[in-house]
């Protein structure tokens, strides 16, 4: 399903007289079916604000999301959000976590099964259905919260910072697991993370948002070969984290734009 922001802007306005702050500033951007976008920027740009106006959880100041051409005013049953922490039931097995939302659907158990069985399957997780959260790995419990998310059958996935509390090797491994889902899928991926890495080796296409308030900066083709391991191309991946970090500004390395390697699709002037 198609995502489009037109002229989105978000301001917060405090109750005691303070000063108001603008989070976001006119972003305009199209997200195509089926394609896996990340989002990064530094700290308080705005990066979580705008998936949450996604996600119906927060409205715009100014400006509009359309999902599949119909504004967005709250949550959308085809919208699912993973968010970083940890979002498991405790007394809930891995089979009851992910029928959570089917049972609020009203779902039958036996499609409520089958459906289950498929997201537990997708995730990796077949023969840990009846353990407990306290049974599982971080990584493992992650693979929970997204198969929860998958058994809605979502057509957009909204996932802020998933992998954050985990450590580098898993979010990598878990990293791959979730792009072998989105190839089963096909679902449009909206993918905020602070890690330079992670967008490589996840996102299609990587948005670049200014400090606050946020505006879109850059944003970046991923033309790497998956899987995207910086010692199959070190020097494809090395101008492509260089160009990151400099529009990040992570570095004062200098940019070259007309660099065929690597080229943003969009500047900001």
């Amino acid at each position: 399903m198609q995502l489009t922001f037109q002229s989105v802007s978000k301001t917060f306005s405090h109750r005691l007289g303070k000063d108001a702050v603008a989070a976001l500033e006119n972003i305009d951007l199209s997200i195509a079916s089926g394609e896996f976008v990340a989002i990064l920027g530094p700290s308080g740009c705005g990066k979580s604000t705008l998936l949450e106006i996604v996600a119906g959880l927060q409205a715009p100041t100014s400006g509009e999301v359309l999902l599949g051409g119909e504004p967005v005013h709250s949550p959308h049953p085809r919208v699912s959000v993973v968010f970083q922490e940890d979002s498991t039931f405790p007394w809930r097995t891995v089979a009851e976590n992910v029928a959570f939302g089917l049972e609020m659907r009203g779902v039958r158990k036996a499609e409520r099964d089958d459906a289950v069985a498929h997201a537990i399957g997708l995730v990796g997780l077949r023969g840990f259905e009846g353990h407990y959260p306290h049974q599982l790995s971080g990584g493992m419990r992650q693979r929970v919260a997204i198969a929860r998310t998958l058994v809605m059958n979502p057509a957009v996935l909204l996932m802020d910072e998933p992998f954050g509390a985990l450590d580098e090797q898993t979010r990598f491994v878990i990293g791959e697991e979730l792009l072998r889902i989105w190839d089963a899928t096909r679902c449009t991926i909206f993918f905020v993370t602070h890690s330079l890495h992670e967008a490589v080796q996840l996102a299609d296409r990587i948005v670049v948002l200014s400090a606050r308030p946020g505006r879109i900066k850059n944003i970046f083709e991923n033309r790497l070969s998956r899987p995207r391991l910086e010692a199959k191309d070190p020097q494809t991946y090395a101008v492509l984290m260089a160009s990151l970090r400099e529009a990040i500004g992570l570095t004062s390395a200098a940019f070259n734009p007309d660099d065929p390697r690597i080229k943003p699709a969009r500047a900001a002037g």
